[in-house]
């Protein structure tokens, strides 16, 4: 049998001290897992893609209207850079407002294309960019155009992370007009499902300005809480909160 001496077990117990530290700080590995809906009984979680953007605030406070809580899949270089001020001011009015900051991976990119370094870059730079904006370590992700494959769930589990993907698309961002994205709730609501998880872009103008509004108010009659990812599936929103980072010469994509 293997023996250790005194001072090689203080080493090895150093060392994983360090390992533990690390995996504290970044949040730890989670169990590979794909998400495409629900599980908590009459919910819906309200998502939306590609942000942050011109409309996060308006989301927002339309959001509170209907006492509705929403997901925020982001994006760290798509629409504008993350880092900017008018950016950092939306994902942190998010953040105090209650809702649900995820990650959308750095570029809006097609994942599966990706080499395993470019993969790790993709979501390593999205999740320190919410964590220093808003100290918030997101536990949940969205491939863009919901493309995944074993290497990217894989990478996301490594990142603490589920993948969610939806089991309902308002189409807005494959050129559906607001009135053809209102038919499809309508089509949904009428089947009256146990719970709902949806597909919006905030990028698109008419979603928040008439889509989204319409929308609230049909769940609203029809009973649903409207609540974020994390409550439709009963899970934490995010693996460590901490205090937001100040502002430094990193901050730029």
């Amino acid at each position: 049998m293997m023996r250790f001496s005194t001072s090689q077990i203080a080493t090895l117990a150093s060392a994983l001290l360090g390992v533990a530290q690390a995996s504290s700080a970044l949040g730890s590995r989670t169990t590979p897992s794909v998400v495409t809906k629900c599980t908590e009984p009459n919910t819906v979680a309200i998502t939306f893609d590609d942000g942050p953007y011109n409309w996060t605030m308006e989301l927002v406070d339309l959001l509170d209207k209907y006492d509705a809580k929403g997901t925020f899949f982001v994006n760290g270089n798509n629409y504008g850079c993350i880092y900017s001020e008018e950016n950092a001011k939306r994902l942190n009015y998010l953040v105090k407002h209650d809702h649900q900051i995820a990650s959308h991976t750095w570029a809006h990119a097609h994942l599966p294309k990706l080499t395993g370094d470019e993969l790790n870059s993709e979501f390593s730079k999205t999740n320190e960019a919410i964590r220093k904006i808003t100290g918030r370590n997101p536990a949940f992700m969205r491939p863009p155009y919901g493309e995944y494959n074993d290497e990217v769930v894989e990478k996301a589990a490594n990142n603490g992370q589920t993948v969610v993907i939806w089991d309902f698309d308002s189409e807005d961002s494959i050129g559906a007009t607001a009135e053809q994205s209102k038919s499809h709730y309508d089509n949904i609501l009428n089947q009256h499902p146990g719970h709902i998880l949806t597909l919006n872009h905030e990028t698109i103008q008419t979603t928040p300005q008439n889509v989204i509004p319409y929308a609230l108010k049909k769940f609203k009659e029809k009973g649903y809480k409207m609540v974020t990812v994390a409550q439709c599936l009963g899970k934490e929103p995010y693996q460590t909160v901490t205090e937001p980072s100040t502002r430094d010469e990193s901050w730029k994509c």
